[in-house]
């Protein structure tokens, strides 16, 4: 790394792609070195608002500029059918990655992308950002101290409007890598899997081709039992996000991602709650890619083991697993074990 930063490239300029370089530019552990896109227009766009060299293929930004690591912020089919080819370029080139979710809409693709940066001893991260905000951290250390004793039960919900229509699995494979990625962060691995899926009418009365609302039932390694709510449907002053986990001490509540977490012990009255404050809080969405592409930052320049990167590449094609079996439960009415690829 030049100057004790981690010299970064961005690949993809779209909205997300920019939220990443902003991050780097400012982060004082980063130094963004480059932006590609294959439309010229939208790479030469960021080049010019980011001061960098734009490029318009990943074959030369890999060739002639000089990075430590790469975030591929590509969209594609469900959000995740443009990842595979970038990925897999950086990691030929001995490039550390930083994947949008989900880590891919093709789970062969996911399997091979985690298979290929273990085997070069690879960073591979993906941006499940929902994680990292003080409020989750908090409510994992609840957890690693036993304030909620045995964990027996998890509830996640996740709500939003989106009227995309563009595959029957886009809701379940772009949004709810995010939701899965909670709850294993709190509950640890699942093991089978039970769901339930229809499609909500649109205006002109005919079902949307999305699978726009689902309940996925999820058994843990752990003995856990839990249940993920999720819809498209939402209305959009609506959106929500709440997870709540109960063991046999306590249980808490983590609403809105970042907004409020409250510790209701088993036996006593008295609550823990701790409200997102305006002082050296979370402010705002965007500020979870701060945090999350921060954390990648710091792991990757200090050298930290592969097995202790958070929301790592590992991670990212775990949730997709339980979202294959979801797929495989709607399809079949089956309950789905999980299948294990790391």
């Amino acid at each position: 790394m030049s100057n004790n930063k981690l010299r970064v490239g961005v690949v993809g300029m779209r909205a997300i792609g920019n939220t990443h370089a902003d991050v780097y530019k400012n982060d004082p552990g980063a130094e963004l070195v480059a932006v590609c896109d294959i439309d010229r227009a939208r790479a030469d766009e960021a080049a010019a608002r980011w001061g960098v060299p734009a490029f318009y293929s990943v074959a030369d930004l890999l060739k002639s500029a000089d990075l430590d690591s790469v975030s591929v912020t590509t969209g594609g089919p469900e959000n995740g059918g443009w990842h595979y080819e970038p990925v897999m370029e950086c990691f030929a080139a001995g490039k550390h990655v930083l994947c949008e979710k989900p880590i891919s809409n093709n789970i062969e693709h996911a399997r091979d992308m985690v298979r290929t940066a273990r085997e070069k001893g690879l960073y591979f991260g993906i941006n499940l950002n929902h994680r990292f905000v003080p409020p989750a951290e908090r409510a994992r250390k609840w957890i690693d101290e036993g304030k909620l004793g045995q964990l027996l039960l998890i509830n996640m919900i996740m709500w939003i409007d989106n009227p995309n229509e563009t595959s029957p699995w886009f809701h379940l494979k772009a949004l709810h890598p995010h939701s899965v990625d909670i709850m294993r962060f709190f509950c640890g691995d699942v093991k089978r899997v039970q769901a339930f899926a229809n499609h909500a009418p649109k205006a002109d009365g005919t079902p949307r081709v999305c699978w726009s609302n689902a309940q996925i039932n999820m058994e843990f390694d752990n003995g856990v039992v839990g249940h993920l709510t999720g819809s498209y449907d939402a209305a959009p002053k609506h959106n929500l996000e709440r997870c709540e986990v109960m063991g046999t001490e306590g249980r808490f509540v983590l609403d809105n991602c970042f907004e409020e977490l409250t510790l209701f012990p088993r036996r006593g009255d008295e609550l823990t709650v701790i409200r997102n404050s305006i002082m050296g809080g979370v402010m705002g969405f965007n500020a979870t890619f701060k945090n999350r592409i921060h954390r990648w930052i710091e792991q990757v320049g200090a050298g930290a083991p592969r097995e202790e990167i958070e929301a790592s590449g590992e991670d990212g094609l775990a949730v997709q697993e339980v979202i294959e079996a979801a797929i495989k439960s709607i399809e079949g009415g089956t309950v789905e074990t999980v299948v294990r690829t790391v």
